[in-house]
Formats: structure tokens, sequence, C-alpha cells
């Protein structure tokens, strides 16, 4: 089945923005769109208020943090969710491999469905929480979104980055704030502060704002 039969009239058309951050993989973002306008809605993993915002709040966003990704990369998205930003990303950039990390069984059904329905080859489904992988595996880039505080967070995403790689939060408007209050539990994990990379300032408003941690 191609990815665009999956739509649903209740998902937000793709505005110009996405295609032009999309491309080629429009018809597979949009068919996760329409995902997470039923599916995930009806699961309770969305709000419904975000359903009309899906596209210049959560699509294109989290689709922008891949120009922060290398080629070829392994990504690691802790606290997936609905898959955001990770399925996105894996979108966006088939050249990644994605692990979505999520503890919750109730999401990583609706991920491992939406994973097969969108044909992605890309994507793993790990059901767990960001400590079980320690010492076990690690990542090119380690990625999440509201997941929690970057104190705590950094604690369970640095020992998920291989020496070299990044870790890289999707932050608010209040990231500074955050960066400052957890500037010794990212010494502590080995990381560097690279600063914060504001993206899609000319695409969505307000832009991006990733907090991007090198790891020694």
């Amino acid at each position: 089945m191609k990815p665009d039969e999956h739509r649903s009239p209740d998902a937000p058309s793709a505005p110009d923005v996405a295609r032009r951050v999309f491309s080629d993989a429009l018809p597979v973002a949009a068919a996760y769109a329409s995902l997470l306008a039923l599916d995930a809605t009806v699961r309770g993993l969305i709000g419904p208020r975000e359903v009309p915002r899906l596209w210049d709040r959560h699509l294109v966003n989290c689709a922008l943090v891949t120009d922060l990704v290398p080629p070829s990369a392994s990504v690691c998205d802790i606290g997936s969710g609905a898959g955001l930003p990770g399925l996105v990303m894996a979108i966006r950039r088939p050249d990644l491999s994605v692990t979505l990390v999520e503890p919750l069984l109730r999401r990583t059904a609706f991920l491992d469905e939406a994973v097969a329905r969108l044909g992605l080859h890309n994507v793993d489904v790990v059901r767990a929480r960001a400590e079980a992988l320690h010492g076990e595996r690690e990542f090119d880039v380690v990625t999440s979104r509201a997941v929690a505080p970057l104190d705590r967070l950094s604690g369970w995403s640095l020992p998920l980055v291989r020496s070299g790689g990044a870790f890289l939060a999707m932050k608010g408007s209040s990231v500074q704030a955050e960066l400052d209050s957890a500037t010794q539990a990212i010494s502590a994990g080995r990381g560097i502060i690279d600063g914060v990379v504001v993206l899609g300032a000319d695409l969505v408003d307000p832009p991006v704002r990733v907090v991007r941690v090198v790891k020694e």
C-alpha cells in the first residue's frame, strides 16, 4: 500500500513549508500526519487541539533537527512518545538509522504500527527506559523533545552517545535557563556544551531551538 493511501480527511493538508522541508519524503510525512490526527489522537498520544497545527508545530519542527545530523548516522530518540522527533527524522532522512526508545506499551504499539504502515526500514522501536540501554548501546546522535528538564535529560542521554557524537535536545524559549542549570550534569556526563542552535527562523514561528552537546 502506498503511503498516501493512508491519508485521512481529518489530517491537515501539507502547507508549502512542508513541501520545501520534506521534498520527496512528503507523501510519507503526510501519511504520518494522518496517523497522528486519527490513531494517535484516539489513543491519547497527542491532544486533539494539536491536530490543526501538526505540520508547523510538530512535523516541520522535528524534521529541521536533521540539519544537525551527519550522513548515515545512528540516531536514538529517547522518550519518543508518538514518534516526535525520531520518526519524523527517519522520514525526512532515509539514510539515518533511527532507534525509538519509549517505555510505555501503548506508545510503542503505536510506533510499531506506524513504522509498518509507513514502510520505514530504517527504524527500530525499543520498549525500555533510556537507562536500560546504558552500557549496552551507543549512537552517533541522541535526540529528545519535551521529555524532562535538561539536567535529568543529560543523565539519561549522554551515556548513550559515542565519543565524538552529539546530544540534541529540542527546547523552548526558556532554553538558556535550563542550560545554565544543567552545566554540572552535562560536564559529569563528559559532555561539552556546543551552544543553542536556532533552526528554521525563515520557515516556522517560533523557530526551533536545539541544545547541542558534544560527547568527549
